[in-house]
């Protein structure tokens, strides 16, 4: 049975694609749900949030939510149909990781008065008098994030991977390859030169490359021309080990507008960056509940990318 049929990702305001799907979320379900004026619902500091976008299977926009300058929460909104599946739960906890990432003390919201035992269930606790916010009742709410500093034990138990540095998660990269058996898969938007391509991460891929028949190596590039410009060592042992490692490139504009990195391997290791050009993320050599929706999300992916031609090596 699968944990959840949706994945959430970080959303860069300054792309269109993102950007379209994320107002038309938000003018689905406070416009003309809920009756919040648009000139209300829209204001000056998008440009400036940390927005993430939940989608389903195929791809599809179902709920959007930001974190502001200020530490603030804001703009939750699932579509009607997801309502009571998770979704809104996976993207708040997507954006308090993100403040707690920062260094954060606290984030707050304003929430409207029937979802405030939502919050509750997510650690979040009810301050000062019931205010109006565009027509609708809303009631302060905060959560003190030093509180969650040392995540619950179910994580310690799953060997939390620490990955908040460049270094710390270079260190998580080297740890899930050496854990790995046979398989691992790797999604991502940007491969910069120095990553996944260090001599011991370099050994490591070569070791799952060749330890078998069930060897079995998935990459999701969005731009695989890139890596072979930047003459990428992984690139080159792909282009030497095309039978074991396997390179494909997207081809919808829902999976081209995933801004989100993540590696998962055989054992049930994960390391997740919800922003793939931010060096801060979360990871586990151990979680098989965590890594079950990336999992999911990358054999979606997968069957809808392409191989990446480009990185054929014509014969002379």
């Amino acid at each position: 049975m699968r944990l959840q049929h949706f994945h959430v990702e970080a959303a860069d305001w300054s792309r269109e694609a993102q950007r379209t799907a994320l107002l038309a979320l938000r003018h689905e379900v406070f416009v003309q749900e809920q009756g919040v004026p648009e000139e209300l619902e829209r204001d000056d500091q998008d440009a400036h949030c940390h927005h993430v976008l939940a989608r389903d299977d195929s791809g599809q926009p179902i709920g959007c939510g930001r974190l502001t300058p200020q530490h603030k929460i804001g703009r939750m909104a699932v579509r009607q149909p997801w309502r009571g599946q998770g979704v809104g739960a996976a993207m708040l906890r997507e954006l308090v990781e993100k403040a707690r990432v920062l260094g954060w003390p606290e984030v707050s919201l304003g929430a409207q008065l029937p979802a405030i035992g939502f919050y509750e269930r997510q650690g979040f606790s009810a301050y000062g008098e019931v205010f109006d916010d565009a027509g609708i009742a809303h009631r302060g709410m905060r959560l003190s994030l030093s509180a969650i500093e040392h995540p619950q034990a179910p994580h310690s138990v799953a060997g939390a991977l620490p990955a908040a540095t460049r270094n710390e998660l270079a260190s998580a990269r080297l740890q899930l390859l050496r854990d790995a058996r046979h398989r691992v898969e790797l999604y991502a938007p940007l491969l910069p030169v120095d990553t996944y391509a260090s001599d011991d991460e370099l050994e490591q891929w070569r070791r799952l490359a060749t330890s078998g028949r069930n060897a079995h190596i998935r990459i999701v590039l969005h731009d695989p021309a890139a890596a072979l410009r930047d003459d990428h060592r992984l690139i080159a042992l792909a282009q030497r080990l095309p039978s074991a490692l396997h390179i494909r490139t997207p081809l919808e504009d829902a999976d081209l507008s995933y801004g989100s990195s993540y590696l998962l391997n055989d054992v049930g290791g994960y390391l997740l960056l919800p922003d793939a050009t931010r060096p801060a993320g979360r990871g586990s050599r151990h979680d098989r509940a965590a890594q079950a929706p990336l999992r999911q999300h990358f054999d979606h992916a997968w069957d809808r990318s392409t191989p990446a031609s480009v990185l054929q090596i014509l014969d002379m």
